[in-house]
């Protein structure tokens, strides 16, 4: 995998260049045909086999990256990717932080191949690791993380998305005296954030897209945390649709493991605004300027990429 790492670069620094002229432009469609378009084009010129596991929907949502599809010039090396060509569409094309381009990979067979759903995520950093339980009460882990980070539970910092489905669970966290740090949009990256210590955030909870929990597992892993989950069917087909896909019981936990099998797995991402682990993307007179971060998890650690690439560079634009 890690001979992969600079070709899954250039798909997530395409995505990202893509998305740029839709930055601040309210059209969340053609930011994502943009994105995805250049990611599909600079998957598809990596000498690998590879299958999307999680994409952006089913396989009647084309021309989005499906789950399902497949990808790659072909090769010897049989991967599976989770993609997000825009992580964040709302906050890019309303001009605000919190926007990447991202894929995590792994060898074939080693990410869960699950619908495009809901899904609730605990995720810790490395020395919470072995500590938390989504079976057991917020408070028990609030106290558990607490003990393993050796704080106090007052210097705890929790983050949880704003969301309305939320409102109870934040009350509970304020109850223990935790402090819950808020955000709208970009789960992947404030599950990644428990990893770096010096964001000094001790624990993410919540519910959102599968998609982001296999990616945010796939990063969580790669730096030496742990992150369980739990699918959350909202109706029969969509039950139905998680058997389909081999989850006989889509109601148990998913642990770590059952997410993402291997260390032998990759996360690249590239930012498109400003967010927490890496610069929104931005031009000078003759190039666009990225920054990613690349997450190798045989290596527990993280690189950041700097890049230029002349404007020229072919992307689709404002019409």
């Amino acid at each position: 995998m890690q001979n992969l790492i600079l070709d899954f670069l250039r798909v997530t620094e395409s995505a990202a260049i893509a998305s740029m002229p839709w930055i601040g432009s309210g059209n969340k469609i053609a930011a994502d045909g943009a994105a995805t378009d250049a990611m599909r084009e600079a998957l598809n010129n990596m000498k690998m086999e590879a299958t999307v596991v999680i994409g952006e929907g089913e396989i009647d949502e084309a021309p989005m990256l499906y789950i399902g599809e497949r990808v790659g010039a072909g090769g010897s090396h049989k991967v599976d990717i989770a993609v997000d060509p825009i992580e964040g569409t709302t906050p890019t094309v309303n001009g605000q932080s919190n926007a990447i381009a991202v894929i995590a990979a792994a060898p074939k067979g080693t990410l869960l191949y699950a619908p495009d759903m809901y899904m609730k995520k605990l995720a810790v950093g490395p020395r919470a690791k072995g500590k938390i339980d989504l079976n057991e009460p917020i408070e028990e882990n609030i106290a558990a993380v607490a003990k393993a980070n050796k704080k106090a539970i007052s210097e705890l910092n929790v983050l949880i998305q704003d969301r309305s489905r939320h409102h109870d669970i934040i009350d509970r966290i304020r109850n223990t005296g935790a402090k819950v740090h808020l955000f709208h949009d970009g789960d992947v990256i404030y599950s990644t954030s428990t990893c770096i210590e010096t964001l000094d955030i001790d624990l993410f909870l919540g519910i959102g897209g599968a998609p982001e929990g296999v990616l945010g597992a796939v990063a969580v892993r790669c730096l030496g945390g742990e992150m369980q989950a739990k699918l959350m069917p909202q109706n029969d087909n969509e039950f139905i649709r998680c058997k389909e896909m081999g989850i006989n019981n889509p109601n148990a936990i998913l642990h770590h493991n059952q997410l993402v099998s291997t260390d032998d797995c990759l996360f690249v991402a590239t930012g498109i605004t400003n967010n927490l682990l890496v610069d929104g993307i931005k031009t000078d007179d003759n190039n666009y300027i990225t920054h990613s971060a690349l997450i190798n998890g045989n290596e527990k650690k993280i690189r950041y990429v700097k890049c230029t690439s002349p404007l020229s560079q072919t992307v689709k634009t404002l019409e």
